[in-house]
């Protein structure tokens, strides 16, 4: 694929190929085990420090740091490496003359990638770079194949999510990215934490899928002779345990929803579900935006973020409209005051593309146009509140208008960035909610939610009054990382085979 890799200059300059270099290090590891060296050994010689540890010592200690070979450049009789492990870099000073033997037969067998242990003392060159003059080698790993040049890096995006580990590498940007991700998680549950939830663990196969609007990956349990569906959301096992007793639970997991992908959308992601007993969708929308708040400052140190040139601003209160409103600021008509079939006309007036699904009732077409008009100008952080009662099989009704529900979304950036709601705790009407979900199956919608009896059951024995939320944890990581793809933010995300990929190309 090109522009993928860059390679050491002299080799480059050789022409060698991939199979070439790899062979060259091959024969280089025959030579190592030759001199009785064990290129691959279980264990350091020693205990080693940190590099960003032996950077704080005074010149004259002596250390032993380990870590990955980055750079490599001869002067005279003089040979400096860079060295780099997990905290930083440093600079290796080899004399030639003054080392043992068998250390210049080992160095010059190692190559840019390896992995080595370094024994030396501190000091600072003339040209005023600290570092550590050799005195001792262990190879504690021969790599077979080049690292990517530190200068050029590893520029080709599909490249650096196929092969994440080499991105890590050379990318440091690319590695904070997901250092920061694992301390906004980590932020997330101390929030949570501190307010008495407790975290759980729910199926993640599961026989009905459900939670959410969503087609399924299916599998199959031989053992048990049960087709299985990896759970596209934690929420109806969160309920369970709120009927079980609990309060105040949450979940930080992998959901997975067999749809396409693009720059918002991984079949695999993330998410953080939460429920809480004896509290309403009121509530809980306060409890996110101050969530999301307190992540943003622990990250940033301000309610202040800058993506892709815009400037958001995460400081509570947000801006809060019903999906009514939202529509009516943007297009001047009252969708839920027209009939169906002038409501049908008046979005496709405005350009709206509606299926035969989303024509069959006022409040579909409603939220047709907010997706379509409105969604996409919702740049701050901004809830939209009482979504149709269509679009929302397991939100409880609002009590002054029973077209409504007490379901909240979040939105920045022009995309949603979670779900939240009152939870539906009538038995007899969450099973009439799933009738109608079986109407719109039959009408085409491969993602209405299925009847799943046995929550239904579980119903039956009493849930207290609960309300739950839904954030996405790789969106907010976007966010807070200014980073407009949601495959950078994940470490492995899902993409074509590159052999396919090649084929294709050809």
């Amino acid at each position: 694929m090109a522009g993928a890799f860059c390679y050491n200059l002299f080799i480059m300059s050789e022409q060698q190929s991939l199979e070439q270099i790899r062979q060259i290090r091959i024969d280089k590891l025959t030579k190592i085990r030759a001199l009785g060296v064990d290129p691959y050994p279980p264990r350091l010689d020693q205990e080693r420090v940190l590099i960003s540890f032996a950077r704080q010592l005074s010149e004259g200690t002596v250390v032993f740091v380990a870590g990955r070979v980055s750079a490599q450049r001869g002067h005279g009789g003089i040979s400096f490496w860079d060295l780099q492990d997990d905290s930083g870099k440093i600079q290796l000073c080899f004399k030639i003359g003054e080392l043992e033997e068998s250390v210049r037969e080992l160095i010059n067998l190692i190559d840019l990638g390896d992995i080595v242990g370094i024994s030396g003392k501190i000091f600072t060159t003339k040209a005023g770079e600290l570092s550590v003059q050799v005195s001792q080698t262990q190879l504690l790993t021969k790599a077979l194949r080049p690292f990517p040049c530190s200068y050029y890096g590893l520029e080709d995006k599909e490249e650096c999510c196929r092969r994440r580990y080499l991105d890590l590498m050379v990318n440091q940007d690319s590695k904070k990215v997901f250092v920061t991700r694992s301390l906004i998680i980590r932020y997330l549950r101390e929030f949570l934490d501190e307010r008495g939830y407790l975290e759980v663990e729910t199926p993640v196969l599961q026989p009905l899928y459900g939670g959410g609007l969503a087609k399924p990956f299916k599998t199959y349990h031989n053992a048990l002779g049960l087709p299985l569906y990896l759970r596209i959301s934690t929420e109806l096992y969160l309920k369970r345990l709120i009927v079980g007793g609990f309060e105040k639970v949450y979940e930080i997991g992998r959901v997975f929803r067999n749809e396409g992908v693009d720059r918002r959308h991984n079949p695999e992601f993330t998410i953080l579900e939460t429920m809480q007993a004896y509290i309403s969708y009121q509530e809980n929308m306060i409890l996110l935006e101050q969530m999301v708040e307190f992540v943003v400052n622990k990250i940033t140190g301000s309610t202040k973020v800058d993506f892709q040139g815009q400037v958001l601003d995460f400081a509570t209160p947000w801006a809060r409209f019903t999906m009514v409103e939202s529509v009516k600021n943007i297009a001047g008509i009252d969708f839920m005051e027209l009939p169906l079939e002038q409501a049908i006309n008046e979005a496709e007036k405005l350009g709206v593309i509606l299926d035969a699904h989303r024509r069959s009732s006022v409040g579909l077409v409603l939220a047709s146009v907010f997706e379509d008009k409105v969604e996409p100008t919702l740049i701050q952080p901004t809830f939209i509140y009482q979504f149709p009662v269509e679009t929302s099989p397991l939100a409880k009704k609002c009590p002054q208008d029973g077209r409504f529900v007490e379901r909240f979304e979040h939105f920045v950036i022009g995309g949603e960035a979670s779900n939240n709601y009152s939870e539906l705790n009538d038995p007899l009407e969450i099973s009439s909610r799933f009738e109608d979900e079986r109407k719109k199956e039959r009408l085409g919608d491969e993602e209405a939610h299925q009847s799943d009896q046995d929550f239904v059951e579980a119903l039956e024995y009493g849930m207290p009054p609960t309300s739950g939320l839904g954030p996405g944890i790789d969106r907010l990581v976007m966010v807070l990382t200014n980073t407009p793809n949601i495959r950078d933010v994940i470490l492995f995300p899902a993409m074509r085979p590159k052999v396919e990929c090649d084929q294709s190309e050809a």
